[in-house]
């Protein structure tokens, strides 16, 4: 094992201070998929049990067709989510929250939190820029 004087770090302090420089590409990936409003969604979605594609679609107005089987498929490539398919006729797909995707719901249910709990006053906000952006 190496000693963390041996590894380049990421930055010399902050949260990246931590983190091993040759793992940071790889974080803002993931943080770039998780952090996706689509993949938000689905995860919380998932959270009450199996949902079919259609289920999910519904369930998550204005995400196309497209953007659903990419999100689906990049978070069942990470372990997120588990997608089952039936040997039924019609053929039955479902898919379900792993448990890496119910610790990832934790984080995201907070995220939404906040954001409920801040609507008025980022609302406020923008509002005052929009006003001061036409202004100009």
């Amino acid at each position: 094992m190496q000693d963390r004087a041996d590894v380049e770090m990421a930055a010399d302090f902050g949260p990246c201070a931590n983190i091993p420089a040759d793992q940071m590409a790889f974080i803002r990936q993931v943080l770039g998929r998780v952090g996706d409003k689509w993949s938000m969604l689905i995860v919380t979605v998932l959270h009450d049990g199996p949902l079919r594609y259609t289920d999910l679609q519904r369930r998550i107005p204005g995400i196309s067709q497209r953007m659903l089987t990419h999100t689906l498929r990049q978070l069942q490539q990470d372990g997120l989510i588990n997608r089952t398919a039936y040997a039924e006729v019609p053929p039955r797909v479902e898919y379900t929250l792993e448990p890496l995707g119910h610790g990832l719901h934790t984080i995201v249910m907070q995220l939404i939190g906040w954001v409920a709990d801040n609507h008025d006053e980022i609302s406020a906000n923008r509002s005052r820029a929009d006003s001061s952006s036409s202004r100009r």
